[in-house]
């Protein structure tokens, strides 16, 4: 139980892609063959599998490091590199995937056997056949492969349940999960016995519904105290909350009181507080507890809330068949567990994106996230290649900003770690 891990923070890369060659055609009596580099192999992406027998993201402390394998280098003889091999990291079923920075979501593996692309492995580079022309038949330059950036993660498992059992620590919570469902959840007399979320299904009128007994809570938990986030981030994908309460007070404290708190944490985290609630008094068996459920009800209605009561002791195994009809029939009306929209993506392929031009002195500096992929795939030694690159500035409308921002021929142009003369 102490190992369970529910968020971590993980680096990942998909591969680079392989350089295109740079070569000519040789053979015997044949004069002039012509160019025939062959193209680099695309990098490998990196892709999440939702693996249904993973309950935990332990095994992403021993390893937090990830990259997929490079595209080989294309040869001579129109030979094709190697494509590099995928790399799939098998996530628990629930894994919510984070740009670690922003916070955006990339991926929400929320289904089991699911598989999800989230980085793209750099394209080859071309050979040198690719730059044949009538007017330019001996092309002596080709290509470099894409090089991928490296990308921080956050992963965070979001218990994937219909109904989760919420409430202070040893109001009984885990006793009654394994008296309504097959789970075998550990249970004792002391707070924080769970420190881990425990899933049991019950098949109630030919229907499986899916309980997550979470990890209890305290007072100050929306703002970490006690198990806090760790709690709460597991009740944001269930449909309906079994607000479970020791109403014998026999822990010392007033279940009324109790009520309210666990409703002002939910409250501070997100709108959980707005979420559907069974109220389950539980303890039913112990002294005070007929007094303190007419003390609940009469709360409850001074608070205008119509929250179902139900009355059961989990140690005598009473009242839980009424309690399950309506859990059943609550769910049937409620919308589907929350899916965590993608909010962004990645692409590593050489393309135009947003760049402005800053000044530093005498040198304009081009700056934008395309720029280092645009650097890489130039041959510096080569003429032909220089004159591609400088194409596809002007394509990409670099050379007119440089010009709008009072760039004038001869002036210092930097593009990250490399500097040119200005020419129109």
């Amino acid at each position: 139980m102490g190992n369970f891990v529910d968020h971590v923070k993980i680096t990942c890369k998909a591969g680079n892609g392989g350089n295109g060659s740079m070569s000519f055609h040789r053979e015997k009596f044949v004069l002039n063959g012509g160019p025939d580099g062959g193209d680099g192999g695309n990098g490998g992406n990196v892709c999440f599998y939702a693996d249904l027998n993973m309950h935990t993201l332990l095994d992403f402390r021993f390893k937090s490091k990830y990259t997929a394998e490079n595209g080989v280098d294309g040869a001579a003889g129109n030979c094709t590199g190697k494509r590099g091999e995928d790399l799939i990291i098998k996530v628990p079923v629930g894994t919510v995937i984070r740009e670690a920075e922003s916070g955006a979501v990339v991926a929400d593996m929320d289904t089991a056997g699911e598989t999800r692309t989230i980085l793209h492995g750099g394209r080859g580079g071309w050979g040198n056949r690719h730059f044949a022309t009538p007017t330019r038949q001996a092309p002596n330059f080709a290509k470099p492969g894409i090089k991928t950036e490296v990308h921080t993660f956050l992963l965070e498992l979001k218990t994937i349940a219909d109904v989760g059992l919420v409430g202070y620590p040893n109001v009984g919570k885990s006793t009654i999960l394994s008296v309504v469902t097959s789970a075998k959840p550990k249970i004792g007399n002391y707070h924080f016995t769970t420190l881990t979320p425990n899933l049991g299904i019950v098949r109630r009128h030919g229907k499986d519904i899916v309980l997550a007994d979470i990890p209890g809570l305290i007072e100050g938990a929306a703002d970490g105290a006690g198990l806090g986030h760790d709690f709460l981030r597991h009740v944001e994908r269930t449909r309906l909350l079994l607000h479970v309460l020791d109403i014998a007070g026999s822990e010392g404290r007033d279940p009324v009181e109790d009520f309210d708190q666990i409703n002002h944490e939910l409250a501070n985290y997100g709108e959980l507080a707005e979420r559907p609630q069974i109220v389950v008094c539980n303890k039913s068996d112990l002294p005070d507890s007929e007094e303190n459920v007419v003390r609940l009800k009469a709360h409850l209605a001074e608070l205008g809330l119509d929250y179902p009561v139900f009355v059961v002791s989990a140690a005598t195994h009473q009242g839980f068949d009424a309690l399950l009809d309506k859990t059943g029939d609550m769910l049937e009306a409620l919308p589907p567990i929350v899916h965590f929209e993608e909010e962004v993506s990645y692409d590593d392929s050489v393309k135009p994106g947003t760049f402005e031009i800053v000044r530093d002195g005498a040198v304009f500096e081009v700056v934008g996230s395309s720029m280092q992929r645009l650097i890489d795939s130039v041959n510096f030694d080569d003429e032909e290649s220089m004159s591609w690159f400088h194409r596809t500035l002007r394509k990409w409308g670099v050379i007119d900003a440089l010009r709008k921002a009072g760039a004038q021929e001869g002036d210092t142009v930097r593009i990250i770690d490399m500097e040119f003369d200005f020419v129109e």
